[in-house]
């Protein structure tokens, strides 16, 4: 029987490997218009954390004694739906699990792109790359010749901006933590890049964008949103897509430059990649050529095996990614 990894107990703070349980589950018979998937490649991501509280959100939280979700790619191993047959390769949510029934609302066939990897459909060509270009390009309104801050620059969303603003004519400085993720998001094409484990982050910023910030694209909250209220310039505007800084701490953030609002007529704008699914095809279409020609590149970790998944999960909390956090089945 095929297995799929629960939700044991809501965490109190950081989560442990004690809020999930690896079952075996039952899967129903195929409806119409219901496709049985074999997952391949299994995508976690921080806004998972979110999910495990529960609270009102953007998207409901996940069940206690229930199976997790999240984006996965797979084969298409039995159809009774139309326009999907057996060895189809299909993009969907039902992901922390072995295989899952999904309905052919829930999927996506992928495209065949030569030279890209099917897992490439979780990150660049993804929830993640989609994040990445819509936040910094349609939220933040950025353009060539802008300032972009971007923090958390070594991570899946974060490395993916740098390359975005790169190609449209951005200057970028992004944050990342230790020399060996620095170098990374220099080899990226970064203009600047700042360990922010290094100094205090309103000092390193000041040196690094010396005329300020146009554009502050924030992953992570706290110390560097603030460090952007420091120096962003007039008319700056800020594309809010995470807050990793909170997601566990449980505590207030607290702002001493926020009063920069005002005098600097900051736009600050959350956003969440679906809002953008109307307008995936122009996405695909911009982001494919740039994936196509080497302008944008992914590095991803991969973890190997259904029973590490939670482990790549809480690997995100703290810094085991380079790039993308994936799964491999």
């Amino acid at each position: 029987m095929p297995r799929a990894w629960h939700l044991k107990s809501r965490p109190n703070g950081m989560p442990t490997s004690d809020n999930f349980e690896l079952k075996e589950v039952t899967l129903a018979d195929l409806a119409d218009g219901q496709v049985r998937v074999r997952n391949r490649w299994l995508s976690v991501d921080p806004y998972m954390r979110g999910r495990m509280n529960d609270v009102k959100s953007y998207v409901p939280p996940f069940q206690v004694g229930e199976p997790l979700e999240g984006g996965a790619v797979g084969e298409v191993v039995e159809s009774r739906a139309d326009g999907f047959a057996p060895g189809d390769l299909v993009m969907h949510m039902a992901g922390w699990r072995e295989e899952a029934v999904v309905p052919t609302a829930g999927l996506n066939k992928l495209p065949s792109i030569p030279g890209i990897g099917e897992q490439a459909f979780l990150g660049n060509l993804g929830l993640t790359g989609g994040t990445a270009y819509w936040g910094l390009l349609d939220a933040a309104q950025a353009k060539a010749g802008d300032i972009v801050f971007v923090s958390a620059a070594a991570g899946a969303v974060g490395s993916a901006v740098v390359q975005i603003a790169k190609a449209k004519g951005m200057t970028v400085i992004g944050s990342a933590r230790g020399p060996e993720k620095c170098d990374f998001v220099k080899s990226l094409g970064a203009d600047a890049v700042i360990d922010y484990k290094a100094g205090p982050l309103v000092k390193s910023l000041a040196e690094a964008a010396p005329k300020g910030i146009d554009v502050y694209f924030d992953n992570v909250g706290g110390d560097h949103l603030d460090a952007a209220f420091a120096h962003a310039r007039k008319d700056a505007r800020f594309a809010i897509c995470g807050m990793i800084d909170g997601y566990n701490s449980g505590e207030p953030m607290a702002f001493r430059y926020i009063m920069r609002v005002i005098a600097m007529r900051i736009m600050l704008k959350g956003f969440i990649f679906t809002d953008y699914m109307p307008r995936m095809g122009e996405f695909i279409a911009d982001m494919g050529q740039m994936v196509a020609s080497g302008q944008v590149k992914e590095r991803d970790t991969i973890v190997d095996g259904l029973e590490n998944t939670p482990d790549a999960f809480l690997g995100l909390f703290t810094g085991k990614n380079t790039g993308k956090m994936l799964v491999r089945l």
